[in-house]
């Protein structure tokens, strides 16, 4: 299909900036020759000293598969395998990848401790594996050293045994995950994974009111707390359309997730998609955060593909604006993380991690336009 005019334009812009700059720059300044990934990048593109994490290498791993499965770029599938070398010598004696740092000493759940890692650990194994055929012995091994951590009521928990809080967030990493094997591997059970995910968010996660929050309580019966993030919406959205797009029931869930991400979630002075919402979609934190806009960007140019309204096609097209400007440094190839409500950017290092949201957002631009 082709993509609306200035949508085209915009995935020109936006691919430019991914080969001539950022591409290049990650696998040379961020790259430790020593292994793995730098954690963050100065804005004068020098990295900054920090324990290496697992879901950084994972991510990496995953960009640059994603340029290899592409052809983006001639070496990427030797700077994917430098970074998933280094996941690999996470793992520990429970089957599981563990950052080197331990948590800090009275650290509380958040949903993003060291279930999420894992499933970053799973994505990277199944483009890796995509590019290989290697790593299905390693995904296995995972996938059994997860089952602990599983829910009756469907999903995973933060701890084996833990009632609640249970997060929302993780599990759809688990969602996106599974359906990569799905793609790369022909045994049923990744895909009877990832229908598992899909239907605990049909059957709990948006239940009631159709939203999904960020915590819940036991057995995902109600929400713990009242807390919306609308680029999880998004993210939620796109990953349900990836799965089945023809079902009506995923595409239903999928455009009432956008649609009240767009109602609800967008700063309409600065065109962009906001931190965080309370429980009656009202804001409480208006700040914005890149990773943001590019869900809103793949999710609202997926569903307009599949349904041709002009008002997602026009809500890609902001949400591309928004990225850009993200975008924009002194030093071409990195990016900001945080812009104030008065949308004014943080002055601070370039987070390695979001490139894998930047990436994901390109290549379905991509993937739409047939290039």
């Amino acid at each position: 299909m082709s993509l609306p005019p200035a949508l085209e334009a915009a995935r020109g812009r936006l691919m430019r900036w991914l080969l001539e700059d950022a591409l290049p720059l990650w696998a040379a300044r961020s790259r430790d020759p020593e292994g793995g990934f730098h954690d963050r990048l100065g804005l004068d593109g020098a990295p900054v000293a920090a324990a290496k994490r697992v879901r950084v290498q994972a991510r990496q791993a995953y960009v640059y598969a994603t340029a290899a499965e592409r052809g983006w770029m001639p070496d990427a599938e030797a700077v994917s395998r430098h970074a998933l070398t280094a996941m690999l010598t996470m793992r520990r004696d429970d089957g599981l990848y563990h950052n080197a740092a331990p948590p800090a000493a009275g650290a509380t759940y958040d949903g993003m401790g060291l279930i999420y890692d894992q499933a970053f650990a799973l994505l990277a194994l199944a483009h890796g594996h995509g590019l290989t055929g290697e790593f299905e012995p390693e995904a296995d091994a995972l996938r059994r050293a997860i089952a602990p951590f599983t829910v009756p009521a469907g999903g995973y928990a933060e701890a084996p045994g833990l009632a609640q809080p249970l997060f929302a967030n993780p599990n759809m990493h688990f969602f996106e995950s599974f359906m990569a094997w799905r793609e790369v591997s022909p045994d049923p059970v990744w895909a009877e994974l990832a229908a598992g995910q899909a239907q605990l968010a049909l059957d709990r996660l948006t239940v009631g009111n159709g939203l999904v929050f960020e915590q819940y309580d036991a057995d995902w019966r109600e929400p713990l707390q009242p807390l919306v993030w609308p680029g999880h919406l998004y993210e939620w959205a796109f990953l349900l359309l990836r799965h089945d797009p023809e079902d009506g029931k995923h595409r239903t869930a999928a455009l009432w997730l956008i649609q009240q991400a767009e109602a609800k979630g967008v700063d309409q002075a600065r065109g962009v998609a906001m931190f965080a919402l309370d429980g009656r979609l009202d804001p409480i934190d208006r700040g914005a955060r890149l990773w943001a806009q590019t869900e809103r960007l793949r999710a609202a140019a997926t569903a307009a593909s599949l349904t041709g309204d002009d008002g997602l096609w026009a809500a890609a097209l902001e949400a591309c604006g928004a990225l850009e400007s993200f975008l924009a440094t002194p030093t071409p190839g990195l990016w900001r993380d945080w812009m104030d409500e008065a949308g004014v950017f943080r002055e601070e290092p370039a987070p390695a991690t979001s490139f894998y949201h930047i990436v994901g957002a390109i290549a379905e631009l991509e993937r739409l336009a047939g290039a």
